[in-house]
């Protein structure tokens, strides 16, 4: 590709994930003006009380199981969170321009975009606002806004100050269809984890507010804040557990792929590489969590703190594994 055409291109890609990132910081303050607003609104159970009798019966909810139901809120109500409303349209828009960013950057470098630290940053936040979209056609989470947009305003901002480099050839052991493959699941696997990862923090709060009420605290100070809108703690760890097991499916394909690629570049499939020890460690928090909770009862703030600590060991394995440890995988691009 021409030089001139390369450098147009990349830069077009810059100026679309900064016009990205000031639409998901618009975003975030729609999420939280809705947010700021439940605090005068009923609670969950109320709202659905009145949906239900206002549509003639209990027949015209669909019915789902278990704390779940609290999750599905029916369309009338959909309809009437008009920041929440905004809020998803400036999220879709970030989206498209955010999306372009990874496109023309791709182009750009003629091969896909995710061949360092500043491109797999660009992907996985693409990817964590795309699952959250799609998740929002089963489930009402539009609460979870602040924390998913927030979130990639961080890491998209942050990574596009400290880690963009310009356009540079592949490395040779980049070259292969495995790059394709194994940063893909690797990113979409994050994704799905930092969904889980936000269910839970809310899931910490409200079992935190749910015990202050057990314990007769709303006798002392009124039940307010945006908390009490939102679905039981119950609900929101079983919807993070659903989340984290599909991340955890993707995250061990993420490390069988990366075995085999390891033996197709260096001859090995296993190592001991520093990068190589935290995915494997990544895994075994995930498959811990999920066994704990599955057999042994692991319910409640310990469920959502393995959750946590989980996602927290992905956020190293990104940032201070890259940076600071050496090993094989020395693809960050920063120098």
């Amino acid at each position: 590709m021409d030089l001139q055409l390369q450098a147009t291109l990349d830069e077009f890609s810059v100026i679309a994930v900064w016009s990205a990132i000031t639409v998901y910081v618009l975003a975030f303050l729609a999420f939280a003006y809705d947010l700021s607003q439940r605090a005068s609104a009923a609670p969950v159970k109320q709202r659905e009380a009145v949906l239900v009798g206002a549509a003639g019966g209990p027949a015209s909810v669909p019915q789902s199981s278990g704390e779940e139901e609290s999750l599905r809120v029916p369309g009338a109500e959909r309809s009437r969170r008009y920041w929440a409303r905004l809020g998803i349209a400036f999220t879709g828009l970030g989206f498209l321009l955010h999306l372009a960013a990874t496109v023309a950057r791709g182009i750009a470098a003629e091969r896909v975009p995710w061949a360092n630290m500043y491109e797999f940053a660009l992907i996985g936040t693409l990817l964590i606002v795309a699952v959250y979209l799609v998740a929002l056609r089963w489930y009402d989470l539009r609460f979870l806004g602040v924390f998913i947009v927030g979130m990639v305003v961080f890491f998209l901002g942050g990574s596009t100050i400290s880690f963009y480099v310009e356009v540079t050839p592949l490395m040779d052991p980049l070259k292969s269809i495995w790059l394709i493959i194994h940063v893909f699941v690797a990113s979409l696997a994050t994704a799905l984890l930092a969904i889980a990862a936000g269910l839970s923090v809310m899931q910490l709060l409200q079992a935190r507010r749910e015990r202050i009420k057990a314990a007769g605290g709303d006798e002392v100070a009124p039940d307010r804040g945006y908390l009490r809108t939102l679905p039981s703690a119950e609900a929101l760890e079983t919807l993070a557990y659903r989340f984290a097991i599909l991340g955890f499916i993707f995250w061990t394909f993420t490390l069988i792929a990366g075995a085999i690629w390891a033996n197709e570049s260096w001859g090995r499939y296993w190592g001991f590489d520093v990068k190589e020890v935290w995915t494997f460690v990544i895994w075994v928090i995930y498959a811990g969590y999920i066994h704990a909770r599955a057999t042994r009862g692991w319910r409640g703030t310990k469920s959502a703190w393995l959750s946590l600590i989980g996602f927290a060991t992905v956020i190293f394995n990104f940032t201070i594994v890259n940076l600071y440890f050496q090993g094989l995988h020395a693809y960050s691009g920063v120098s």
